[in-house]
């Protein structure tokens, strides 16, 4: 499968079977992760797999509550990948302050896009998931107090009873041009 194809049916996965994830499969999910590029070859983050079952789900109830159960189904997913944020080299730090850019989080971004293309193409599915209580986490896992949570990845066999929804996306036209930014009402491209 070549990329494009990858990422036309890559989609949040909400819905999983009771089946395990070889150890095999996540040992190539974090190669995939290792491999990322990042600003300066930072490599900001940290990748915490929660396999464990009793405490796979004790993190997912971290992902809801019962005013907010959209999430909810993090119960069903066999793993848990938690991307910590780490502390770049000193150089990206300075260019971040520079630039008032958040490197740590673009490149942790990509890592977890490798991470879900990597799955896709190994017949799983992922959900990335940035709400949920970020100290519940942190105390679960033994993350250091000055560290951050930047996204969990539920991620597991599909359902193949669950439907997928058609990509609604914008058009090419709508949400790019060439050599400048698009001018209201004209057609750039």
């Amino acid at each position: 499968m070549n990329l494009l194809e990858l990422v036309k049916i890559r989609h949040s996965v909400r819905h999983y079977q009771k089946r395990p994830v070889e150890r095999e499969k996540i040992e190539l999910l974090i190669e995939s992760v290792r491999l990322a590029p990042s600003a300066s070859n930072s490599q900001p983050w940290t990748l915490i797999i929660v396999d464990d079952p009793v405490l796979k789900e004790q993190v997912a109830k971290a992902t809801f509550s019962t005013a907010l159960s959209f999430n909810r189904f993090t119960l069903e997913a066999p793993v848990i990948a938690v991307l910590v944020i780490e502390k770049p080299r000193v150089i990206t730090q300075i260019g971040g302050w520079l630039k008032r850019r958040e490197f740590p989080l673009i490149d942790i971004g990509v890592a977890a896009e490798q991470f879900c293309l990597q799955a896709v193409e190994l017949d799983l599915g992922t959900c990335m998931l940035g709400w949920f209580d970020e100290g519940k986490v942190k105390k679960l896992l033994s993350i250091p107090r000055g560290k951050r949570v930047g996204l969990l990845i539920t991620l597991g066999y599909p359902d193949p009873n669950y439907p997928v929804r058609p990509k609604t996306r914008k058009d090419a036209a709508a949400m790019s041009a060439f050599n400048r930014y698009p001018q209201q009402g004209a057609d750039v491209r």
